[in-house]
């Protein structure tokens, strides 16, 4: 019998764990329990999950035994647990104490548990198995990247305390007195928090810069209720007011009791457990101060150890973006409204309990008039270092539960779509009912390579499932008789293919826009030549998206050749101007907070394959002409955007780039004044979003790198 609890997680009382166990053979049958150190046995909650990589290391190949689990159980701090494991005549135990449990949320711990696993055979049939599928270059990518994520909490924590405010900054913010000082109601639900933890968020909330405040609790511990911390700290500060229940009314219903005794005229939702930075409501006032029609506030937030003496895995978000939530709970902590949003969306709903928050924060964005986002770490939450990757598979109900908030979400704004897993648990992919099949209009220009060109129709005609497709191929100036032969060819054999001419020099703009004249359908398609279909259904997923009236770009996700990204998303400022998010990184990896594979907004997408509604491309004046080589799709998806329509990444629109064959490289010293050229004629078409920052980019992240890491607070200007 072999076993591994991979995760250890504690939250809300409760503590669980994660791993697999496989005895002689793969129907081996398990039974696990939990007993203190004096025998006495605990009540468990315990989910069997499928793991075929477990499977495969150990018996050769996949089978349909349930070889990892989850196990749950009431935590008691200062107890000592020990997890009994028995299979085919053998037992085991696993102690758990704090001491364990703080061993193990150590970096260096992780770090010695990661080197120790390199020698260890089922890590290295792990490797083995994914150089089988991915090659030698993803095993690199993943070791480089998972050595980098083992220094990640140290490194933060360093520039955490370089970036928070200093002490002299929160004196001068106690002293700030602003034209407009909301009360601001603190709701909390909370149900048997441990003393320490209820104690250092009452703290937290007692050092706020900004005073006019009210801490609203509802505890449904019922008899177990810490009432004597609450009592203390209510008798001393009157701003604290708390309710015993008499019993537990679940998560929605404890809130919305808090709710209920709320009288500001701003919200704060915060957990039992978590704590709120010095500086988080002076921040919430601040803003509103600048701007009187925010209702809807949120902030950055990382996550802090059991102990509350280390900060990690801090989440640095975008400025509002809609599909960005309708992929994932983005917004989560700090978040803030005002009384008037409460009251049209209502309180709290039971029936989404798991997900009561993501319900919630979608109908008051819905209601918002305007929605801000702080870029500042204004909340720390509770939890152990390793529970981000903890198999969540035992709460299934919460991750149906979000489903069904999205999908409410979209029957209120009247979008017919179907909500399905995505990536993760936690991740969504949303499927939009498409309800006709317009002509798509697909535009490739192109100048010999007819191989890679042939690549690149055969993909959309054999492997795409829409077949409703007419193309437009733009001859630029080929030189190799074979092209015209193979274009002869291509339009005798599909009367939905026509070459048109372009006689004059190389100008990406200008060919776009010539090729796109020719097209008869509602909604243009443009691709290089140098790509190829991946997903079959990658026409339905842009069209999904490009359909809705408040879309006028969706962009895809493209790999190079050996499964690496080319194209996640673009950010203006990257390397100066633009560049695109998560380059090199392979396509099984995680990314930041997965926005890889998150469907979401963006400021711009590739035109290496981008669909556009044809009404917005001419609106616009299609592609800018003075652009003729760089930046022309950027500068295109700009100006689409002032017109208020939303640019969209879909991870699911998938396709291999083999990145400008037909073109060549900028490697002579005409092109490269060219290059220069076109880069000052973005600057100074686009100078705002260049000095503000990408709205859909965090200030706190690197312009210098593409995988959304920390700021170098020694290399780039402080935000």
């Amino acid at each position: 019998m072999k076993y591994k609890v991979e995760i250890i997680r504690i939250r809300d009382h409760t503590l669980s764990l994660s791993g697999w166990a496989v005895g002689r053979t793969p129907e081996s049958k398990f039974s696990f329990s939990v007993e203190t150190k004096d025998h006495k046995s605990v009540d468990i909650r315990i989910a069997s999950i499928r793991r075929d990589a477990v499977s495969q290391h150990f018996f050769g190949r996949a089978y349909d035994s349930d070889l990892g689990f989850d196990i749950q159980f009431p935590y008691q701090q200062g107890e000592t647990y020990y997890l009994k494991i028995a299979a085919d005549g053998k037992r085991s135990r696993f102690k758990l104490n704090e001491e364990v449990i703080a061993r193990r949320k150590s970096a260096a711990y992780r770090r010695w548990e990661w080197v120790k696993g390199l020698a260890n055979r089922d890590t290295v049939r792990a490797a083995v198995g994914l150089v089988r599928e991915h090659g030698l270059k993803a095993l690199y990518l993943k070791s480089k990247h998972r050595l980098t994520d083992i220094q990640e909490t140290c490194e933060y924590n360093e520039w955490y305390e370089m970036t928070k405010p200093t002490l002299a900054d929160l004196e001068k913010q106690r002293q700030t007195a602003f034209l407009y000082e909301p009360k601001i109601s603190i709701v909390i639900p909370a149900y048997q928090t441990p003393e320490k933890y209820l104690k250092e968020l009452l703290d937290s909330v007692l050092a706020q810069t900004y005073e006019n405040w009210e801490l609203c609790i509802a505890d449904g511990s019922g008899k177990s209720a810490p009432s004597p911390i609450l009592s203390r700290y209510a008798a001393n500060d009157k701003r604290i007011k708390y309710c015993i229940l008499g019993k537990n009314l679940g998560i929605s219903g404890n809130t919305n009791a808090a709710l209920e005794m709320a009288t500001g005229d701003f919200i704060a939702l915060a957990d039992h457990d978590d704590t709120l930075t010095a500086n988080a409501l002076y921040e919430c006032v601040a803003a509103i101060n600048q701007d009187e029609n925010i209702d809807v506030l949120y902030s950055d937030e990382d996550k802090m150890s059991m102990a509350g003496g280390s900060l990690f895995d801090p989440h640095f978000k975008p400025d509002f973006n809609i599909d960005l939530l309708r992929s994932v709970n983005y917004i989560c902590h700090l978040f803030v409204f005002s009384r008037e949003i409460l009251e049209k969306v209502g309180p709290f709903r039971e029936e989404f309990d798991g997900a009561q928050d993501y319900d919630f924060i979608f109908r008051c964005t819905e209601a918002a008039f305007r929605i801000y986002h702080i870029p500042k770490v204004l909340y720390h939450w509770r939890c152990h270092e390793n529970s981000t990757a903890s198999n969540p598979k035992s709460k299934l109900y919460a991750f149906e539960a979000g489903a069904r908030a999205i999908e409410a979400h979209y029957q209120r704004v009247g979008i017919d779509a179907v909500v399905e897993k995505g990536v993760d648990y936690g991740i969504y992919h949303t499927h939009y009912q498409l309800k006709d099949t317009p002509l798509v209009s697909v535009i490739i220009p192109n100048k010999d390579h007819t191989e890679d060109l042939n690549i690149c129709i055969s993909s959309l005609k054999n492997k795409a499932t829409y077949q409703n497709l007419e193309f437009i191929i733009i001859e630029n100036n080929s030189t190799d008789k074979r092209t015209f032969e193979y274009y002869q060819q291509l339009e005798a054999a599909h009367k939905e293919v026509r070459v048109v001419r372009w006689d004059r020099e190389f100008n990406y703009s200008a060919i776009n826009n010539y090729g796109a004249g020719f097209a008869k359908g509602e909604y243009l398609l443009l691709m290089n030549n140098d790509t190829e279909v991946i997903s079959e259904n990658v026409i339905e997923e842009l069209l999904g998206y490009c359909m809705r009236e408040d879309v006028g770009i969706v962009g895809t996700r493209l790999l190079y050749q050996d499964d690496t990204i080319q194209h996640a998303g673009v950010v203006v400022g990257f390397g100066g101007i633009a560049g695109h998010t998560f380059i090199g990184l392979h396509k099984g990896e995680n990314s930041y907070f997965q926005r890889a594979m998150c469907a979401q907004n963006y400021s711009a997408v590739t035109a290496a394959c981008m669909m556009t509604k044809k009404s917005v491309f001419d609106a616009v004046g299609g592609f800018s002409e003075d652009l003729a080589i760089a930046f022309n799709d950027i500068d295109y998806c700009m100006k689409v955007r002032n017109q208020g329509k939303l640019v969209v990444y879909n991870p699911y629109a998938e396709l291999y780039h083999y990145e400008s064959k037909s073109r060549g490289l900028e490697n002579t010293p005409e092109k490269v004044a060219r290059f220069n050229r076109e880069i000052e004629t973005f600057r100074k078409k686009w100078p705002d979003i260049l000095k503000n920052g990408d709205p859909y980019y965090n200030p706190n992240l690197t312009l210098n790198k593409s995988n959304f890491d920390l700021r170098d607070l020694k290399k780039e200007e402080r935000p």
